[in-house]
């Protein structure tokens, strides 16, 4: 028998604020965490200049340095997040944790970069000044999830989910599969990425980068005609997963619950999506959840302000749910988080379900005709009580995730 599966708790890093009650400040007042990096400037070919960094993060005092030795930023964003979630659901000293009940799932688009150029360097130079023992630890593509598996003792599976910007969706989605089915009692869950110009060098060679460099807070425009790229940012979140039986027995609070998940692939293009496979991937997750799209209220968009993926994913909400589907993009505050949005976003959306409000996407003020036709909150607050929403996540490779989350009163 298939069993319920609940969140007990999230945390997350984030440069829009590292608690829910700093972010809904900041979500509503408006606020967006692009700047102008000038460091940048270095790159004389490399046309934005924009980022979402974290600016207030530090490694925490009290952890161990046998434990950080093998930690890059990245993973330290995990670890950081993985622990307030921890806290938040009760399970932080608790032994139950680490007897192999508890798996992690956890992703990013890669290990963290400067071991990666260190490794670079030596292959153009000969040098190999600055690798050491730990270098690989912290490259490695799945740095995150087993950074947190060492941190926190935590003996059951490890699931490495990384697949760019739907990491994270594939981690919660992973570790709802595998509880769902009996194999963990327990699941943490999410995605991480640190800040690097690597990032925005990838993108702003695929002409996918926002340069409004003159107006950092004005971009990006999800959705919107004006819109003219992505922004890459910085952050982590995670999500605690748990048999629903387990978490009542143990007096557990439950946040939502989660009742469906879609992922399959375009087949088609690596960086092209297709509007028909991202359509089926949410058709999927609404068969799992045995909802029809009328018992959504929401949408979370992915939203990154690129070209064709605004149009194809808004074209694929539109054809499953229809014109009059409420949906926002919450890149517009924090750019694109890339291996860390799908948890970021699920986190926000959940806080946002459970108290009746939706942000609208920032920069939107003329929704683009050529996307497909939805209701685009735009400007204010939405107030709005639904007891069902969906998280969509689409990423490089056609790579097509969704998730569907049920408020619990």
């Amino acid at each position: 028998m298939s069993r319920r599966v609940v969140v007990t708790g999230m945390g997350g890093i984030t440069a829009l604020g590292h608690d829910w009650p700093t972010v809904e400040a900041n979500l509503r007042a408006g606020q967006n965490a692009v700047m102008v990096i000038p460091e940048w400037d270095i790159f004389e070919n490399m046309n934005t200049r924009l980022g979402a960094p974290v600016k207030d993060f530090t490694t925490p005092a009290h952890w161990p340095r046998k434990n950080t030795r093998s930690m890059g930023r990245v993973a330290q964003l995990a670890v950081a997040a993985t622990e307030s979630a921890l806290r938040d659901a009760g399970l932080a000293d608790d032994a139950s944790i680490q007897d192999g009940r508890m798996g992690v799932a956890y992703g990013s688009s890669f290990g963290s970069m400067d071991p990666i150029r260190l490794c670079g360097n030596a292959l153009a130079t000969g040098s190999t000044k600055g690798i050491t023992s730990t270098s690989y630890l912290q490259a490695m593509s799945h740095t995150t999830a087993v950074n947190i598996a060492l941190h926190f003792e935590l003996k059951g599976r490890i699931v490495p989910t990384s697949s760019a910007c739907s990491s994270a969706s594939h981690a919660i989605g992973y570790s709802y599969e595998a509880i769902r089915a009996g194999r963990q009692t327990m699941m943490v869950a999410g995605g991480s990425e640190e800040f690097t110009p690597a990032h925005a060098l990838i993108f702003d060679t695929l002409f996918a980068t926002s340069t409004k460099n003159e107006s950092p807070t004005l971009t990006p425009r999800p959705f919107d005609r004006a819109r003219d790229g992505l922004v890459v940012g910085e952050g982590a979140c995670t999500l605690v997963l748990e048999d629903r039986d387990h978490a009542l027995a143990r007096g557990a609070r439950i946040l939502a619950e989660i009742i469906g998940f879609g992922t399959n692939s375009d087949g088609a293009h690596a960086t092209q999506p297709t509007a028909a496979t991202m359509a089926r991937c949410i058709e999927m997750a609404l068969q799992d959840a045995k909802l029809p799209a009328s018992a959504i209220g929401y949408v979370s968009a992915h939203g990154t302000a690129t070209d064709r993926g605004d149009i194809a994913e808004s074209t694929a909400t539109s054809q499953v749910f229809g014109p009059k589907m409420p949906i926002s993009s919450m890149k517009s505050y924090l750019g694109h988080t890339l291996g860390a949005c799908g948890s970021i976003e699920a986190w926000w959306g959940i806080e946002m379900m459970n108290r009746g409000w939706f942000a609208p996407t920032l920069n939107l003020t003329s929704p683009d005709p050529s996307c497909g036709p939805l209701d685009y909150i735009q400007s204010e607050i939405r107030t709005l009580e639904t007891e069902h929403i969906v998280s969509n996540n689409f990423a490089f490779g056609g790579i097509n995730t969704s998730l569907v989350f049920h408020r619990i009163r």
